[in-house]
Parts: C-alpha cells; structure tokens; sequence
C-alpha cells in the first residue's frame, strides 16, 4: 500500500478489510481483521454462517464503492465467497498470496485462474503451477525480507531486559491465532521444563500479538521459569536475534528467523479432525518454509503426533549444545534467503507495480482499491 501511494499518478484510497498496518497506511476496515484469523476445518465450521455474513458484506461494500481494481489477499475461502458473490461485477481482480497447490489440492490453480486476472506469489517455485492453467502469474517476492527483521538489536534487547549475553535465551513462538497458541503452549511448556533442567540460567522470551498477549500470560504463569512476553513487531525481531535458539509453530516465522540467523526447532499441531483430512492430501515432504526452498530437511521439524515434550526438549538441547548444529542451520539460512528476492526491486515495489498496471488507463482523479 505505501507502495502503490508513492508510485501512483495521483492520490489513491483504499477501502476494504485489513489490520492495524494497513490502517495506517489509510485504509478504515469494514470489520476487525482477526475474525478472519482462524485455521483449519473444525476451528472454521463453527464460524461458518458468521463468516458467510462477512463475505456478503465485503461483496457490498465493493459493490458499492465500484473499485478500480481488487487486490485479494491470501485466506482464499473467505476471498472465494465474496468473489462468488460479486457475480459478474465489472472489476480486474488480482490475488496476492498463492494457495499452497504444490501441498495439496492442485486442482485449485485452475479455479484460481477461472475468477482472477493475474496472481502475484511469494516464492519462486510457485508461477508453473498457475501459468500452465492460463493464469498470469509474477513472483513479486516474499515480504519477510523487508521487513526489518535484519535490522533488529539482539544485543541492546537483553541489555534492555537485564539478559547477560553468555546466558541461553530461548525464543518460543506457539503462533499468532488463538487455536494454534492453545494447541502449542502445553508441549512448548512442558519441553521448556525439561531444558530448565539442563540448563539452569536458561532464560525464555515470548513474542505474541497483542490480541491474545493476556491469554499467553495467563497460560504461562505456571511455567517453570518467568517468561519475558513482549507483543510488538520491532521487540519480537529484537528478541530473535537475541536468542541462542528458537522453539517454533510453523509459519512465516520460519523465514523471520532464518533472516535473524536464529537457529531453530519447528513444531506444529492442528486440530485431529483437521489433521485426518488434509494427512490424506498433502503432497509435500516438509512444512518449514526453508525446508522446502531447499528441498531438504535443514530445520527439525515435529508434527502432529511427534509434537511432543520430549522430542522437542532433545532437539532444541542439540542446537544449545552443539555449535556445529548452529552453524549448519545458519549457513543453509543464507541459500534460502537468497531464494526469496525477485531481483532488483523490493517485492513491495513489485506488488504495487502488478497491481498499477492492471488499472484501467482512462483518466481519473483518484485511483480506488
């Protein structure tokens, strides 16, 4: 969006749904973002009709407003019902985020390129799946790396939080959504117990979002050990590269820690009537985000059933231990990260030259999204 506002011919305004940064990038969201902020088959049935009310709403609302052009991003079921809703109403659609065809459902790239005028995608490997259907597709590259994780302070973040810099500190990230915190925190504390153990002086910082920030406090009173919570976005960078290692949900903070050089475990838990459906359907050997840029399983990876105390606790002990562990995660960090740019430009300079030049040419006063 700050992009496409220094980049425009003209004023631009944007309306539609979106968090805190895009607010403050000038969009006035039509509902909170974070009832969209749900994962997996049994956590969203329950919010189904709640949902299908949003999505008749958003389709309204852009009705309404008759766009230039409509810039979808990511949650492809929710954005599918507010498509399927706008009928056949006159607008160039462009999504950003492909949808994980190359894990499971590929027959999904042909529906994608049924309803949408061009994709733009986050890693490099993605554009064949969607161009051999037709659709138009630029790898605009992956956001993280402009994020300003390189630029975080690990050093200034334990002096600010009375942390000597020869003692263990453990980043623990359970995740953003309040499913996945719920699911991570019990394995994750019980794992963090068993390395108290180990070691003695082990310190344990956890950055969470601010929605869910008293429900980790709560939850982690009981720990062994005080947890250092902190719940903005430069403190979690911070935290990252102030730490020897991390125990992580998988996700996007996967790459933010490989651009922290931050050696780490990653784990994952979903829901068991989710797990049984998508176990029968996903095609791909990992779920770590350099893992898979790499085709080869770098970082430790413990999945449903192996998301477990003990296998997590040995794991993160080895990293903690063992300096040649480190220094092989990190090294692979480096070959992933040079995966993760498009070329010269920022991916959000692509993003945002994708999207200007779909707008139709005619002269207007103000470009609307």
């Amino acid at each position: 969006m700050a992009a496409i506002k220094r980049m425009a011919d003209g004023p631009v305004s944007f309306d539609g749904v979106g968090g805190e940064t895009m607010e403050r990038e000038g969009l006035k969201s039509l509902f909170p973002m974070r009832e969209l902020s749900i994962m997996g088959v049994a956590e969203i049935l329950p919010k189904g009709f709640h949902l299908i009310r949003r999505m008749r709403q958003t389709a309204k609302d852009i009705r309404r407003i008759h766009p230039d052009i409509l810039v979808t991003v990511d949650a492809p079921a929710f954005c599918f019902g507010v498509i399927k809703r706008l009928g056949g109403f006159p607008v160039k659609k462009i999504h950003y985020v492909a949808p994980t065809v190359w894990a499971w459902r590929p027959k999904r790239a042909e529906k994608f390129a049924l309803v949408f005028d061009h994709l733009m995608t986050l890693l490099p490997f993605e554009p064949p799946f969607f161009e051999k259907v037709g659709l138009k597709t630029t790898f605009v590259g992956h956001s993280v790396i402009e994020a300003g994780v390189e630029k975080a302070d690990g050093i200034v973040f334990r002096a600010h939080h009375g942390i000597a810099q020869d003692v263990p500190l453990l980043c623990v990230l359970p995740g953003s959504r309040m499913g996945e915190v719920s699911r991570h925190l019990g394995p994750f504390g019980e794992a963090v117990a068993r390395l108290h153990k180990e070691h003695p002086t082990l310190c344990i910082v956890m950055p969470t979002v601010p929605a869910i920030a008293e429900f980790v406090r709560s939850e982690t009173r009981s720990w062994t050990l005080p947890v250092i919570i902190v719940e903005n976005e430069p403190e979690r960078f911070a935290a990252m590269a102030a730490s020897n290692v991390a125990l992580a949900a998988s996700g996007t903070v996967a790459l933010e820690l490989a651009i922290a050089r931050t050696p780490s475990v990653i784990a994952y838990r979903v829901h068991p009537l989710t797990h049984c459906i998508v176990k029968r359907l996903i095609r791909v050997q990992y779920a770590n985000l350099v893992n898979l840029l790499l085709d080869r399983g770098v970082i430790p990876e413990f999945l449903q059933e192996r998301c477990r105390a003990g296998l997590l606790a040995e794991a993160v002990n080895r990293l903690l231990v063992e300096e040649g562990a480190r220094s092989a995660q990190v090294t692979a960090y480096d070959a992933a990260i040079e995966m993760l740019s498009a070329g010269g430009k920022t991916p959000s300079d692509e993003a945002a030259a994708c999207v200007l030049g779909m707008i139709p040419n005619e002269p207007s006063n103000k470009r609307a999204l």
